[in-house]
């Protein structure tokens, strides 16, 4: 495992930990403020969400770029099915369209959140069938790009609406089914945390299909699945097995804080924030 106690240049912010991916959170601070004060702390890489960059991709990468921060991904495509995802050629339309964005900031990777059981079915298999047929419409348009796209399997209790693709092994089969070379998964500690099937299907995906690395943890009292997520080492999941398996099948990038949590982080000093995250992270991640 990589030793981040006296180095965290791997240390990468989600935009959404200081609450500015959902209208009406956080401190309101503009992708400018926010790459200062990640470059100026030392974070080697910065991640942000659709709804802060607009039609500026080109202009806030280039940005992130000169302060000394990569651009490690652009959350995330519209989900692909569920009830938000009927009309497809409006989803693709859209899908397409987050790539372009992806592009324009030099993102190296574009999340997929696959969205809900899909109307008219029941259980997932049918709406993973709808997954794998519209991921292998958009990837080639990403290739051409220079694009990545890695789907992320979310915890099961969003599998009713936010996401059918719940487990790295459904991840990882979606991935050998299309079989595109820039389609790969991203590891979220809050969404597998839990499995104890992890260690054994990151090894089955492998160096080339890992694609981002997310960390964050669960609050034993979790009072909001959505909106309630803890601050590294607040909570039960197993940080440091965790990566040692993420990284023993091969992933050596960035590892993205991303927490959600409407009424504590997000209702802080953004700069303090970024102060706890630095130290967890060279602490106890």
């Amino acid at each position: 495992m990589r030793d981040f106690s006296s180095d965290h240049s791997a240390l990468a912010l989600n935009t959404a930990s200081l609450g500015h991916n959902l209208e009406g959170h956080g401190a309101g601070w503009s992708p400018e403020r926010v790459i200062d004060a990640c470059a100026e702390r030392g974070f080697g890489a910065i991640v942000f969400w659709r709804r802060e960059i607009g039609a500026r991709s080109v202009e806030i990468g280039e940005r992130a770029r000169a302060a000394g921060l990569s651009v490690a991904g652009l959350c995330r495509t519209p989900f692909l099915v569920g009830t938000e995802a009927v009309d497809k050629v409006a989803v693709l339309n859209e899908a397409k369209a987050s790539i372009d964005m992806a592009a324009g900031l030099g993102a190296d990777v574009l999340t997929i959140v696959v969205g809900g059981v899909h109307p008219g079915t029941k259980g997932m298999a049918e709406s993973l069938k709808i997954v794998a047929d519209r991921v292998a419409e958009i990837a080639p348009y990403a290739a051409e790009r220079g694009v990545r796209l890695a789907l992320e399997p979310l915890n099961p209790v969003y599998a009713g609406n936010r996401s059918c693709l719940t487990t790295v092994r459904d991840a990882v089969d979606l991935c050998e089914t299309v079989r595109a070379p820039n389609l790969g998964i991203a590891v979220d500690v809050y969404h597998v945390w839990w499995d104890t099937d992890l260690d054994a299907q990151l090894r089955r995906a492998g160096k080339d299909r890992i694609f981002g690395y997310h960390l964050c943890d669960w609050l034993a009292d979790t009072r909001d699945v959505l909106l309630d997520r803890g601050m590294m080492g607040d909570g039960v999941a197993d940080l440091k097995a965790i990566r040692a398996s993420v990284e023993g099948a091969g992933y050596a990038g960035p590892c993205e804080v991303e927490i959600f949590s409407a009424n504590n982080w997000w209702k802080r000093d953004p700069g303090g924030v970024l102060d706890v995250m630095v130290e967890r992270f060279r602490t106890l991640c």
